[in-house]
């Protein structure tokens, strides 16, 4: 049994995480874009464990709890503000019971808030430190190994997120969304990682918003900066030095495809996997993925990174394959196949 503890298993070997929850939850019909709050918790508890158990068995060693934008001002902003404290306690519940399947740890969940000012900082830390407090309280409470705390634009109101966390006696795991090359109050992203390391993050790094492209040149200068334990998490799409995170991809047509016409910019298993290796040899510690993950690039990842997870059993075998296998008759096939389509069109 691996440790039950997040840094003793850092120490040891690269962890594996998966989010995505949000888009892929709301492709399988369970949850609603634009607001893009967790409701399927409480409405559908079901489908949250069945993506949870995917997640496991793909190789995820972390399960964490679906409470990203469950906070305070989303819930009001739905109109289920009285649910806040059930739907959170719920989440860390469905995840500790698939993580206890697996020996996967639990993470509690909270995320940037768009109610952090930067140009008025000590009135936002009353709004938003007691939204952080509550869900942390209520993931300690629920048994969560550590808390991810994620999505940050701003610098200001990642310290608070890490603050609160701290003084809960929890790990932290801190990671910035970056979209231009430095925080929305000024500050190079490897420097806030810094900054951030220097108030006792245990783990610091980047997640969502960038690709595995445009994602890996900021983790470079972050790997360099800190000392601590580096996360990366990017999204699957195929971000570019024009479009360097995928909020501002567009279509053939220059028509937005963010956040639900994001399918052409989709990046295959076999890149993710390929950044896995490529983010572990540089010294990244926590890899995962994030909006747009899917069970099937998570088993890629950890395959590449030399895992044999549960979903192995059912990794492709082109070789058996009736027209693209490995024997002469099947080649032949494909070859007529070829033929067929050329005369045809």
């Amino acid at each position: 049994m691996k440790p039950q503890n997040l840094l003793d298993r850092l120490k040891n070997d690269v962890v594996i995480g998966a989010e995505g929850y949000l888009f892929e939850l709301e492709r399988r019909g369970y949850l609603k874009a634009g607001a893009y709050v967790p409701e399927v918790v409480l409405e559908y508890p079901q489908a949250v464990i069945e993506l949870h158990t995917e997640f496991l068995r793909a190789g995820a060693e972390v399960m964490v709890a679906f409470t990203y934008y469950g906070h305070r001002a989303k819930m009001r902003a739905i109109g289920r503000e009285g649910d806040l404290e059930r739907l959170n306690r719920d989440a860390l519940k469905l995840a500790k019971t698939v993580a206890s399947k697996g020996d996967a740890l639990v993470a509690g969940n909270i995320c940037n808030t768009w109610e952090f000012d930067p140009e008025k900082p000590a009135e936002s830390e009353k709004t938003v430190r007691p939204m952080f407090e509550e869900q942390v309280q209520w993931a300690k409470e629920e048994g969560a190994h550590f808390i991810i705390a994620e999505t940050f634009n701003h610098l200001g109101e990642a310290r608070l997120a890490l603050d609160v966390i701290k003084k809960a006696g929890l790990t932290a795991m801190v990671t910035f969304a970056a979209k231009g090359e430095s925080t929305y109050d000024n500050v190079p992203w490897a420097e806030a990682c810094k900054i951030l390391e220097d108030e006792g993050a245990d783990v610091v790094g980047l997640n969502c918003s960038r690709g595995p492209e445009t994602m890996f040149g900021l983790l470079e200068k972050i790997r360099a900066a800190v000392k601590c334990y580096v996360a990366a998490q990017p999204v699957p799409y195929h971000t570019t030095h024009n479009h360097p995170y995928f909020q501002v991809l567009e279509d053939v047509h220059g028509n937005r495809a963010f956040p639900v016409a994001l399918d052409p910019f989709l990046v295959n298993r076999f890149e993710m996997a390929e950044f896995a290796v490529k983010a572990r040899d540089l010294g990244v510690n926590f890899i995962g993925i994030c909006c747009g993950g899917a069970p099937h690039h998570v088993r890629a990842m950890s395959e590449a990174l030399g895992r044999t997870v549960p979903a192995s059993v059912y990794s492709p075998d082109l070789s058996m394959h009736p027209v693209l296998g490995a024997q002469g008759e099947s080649k032949e096939k494909y070859k007529r196949h070829i033929q067929d389509f050329e005369k045809k069109s």
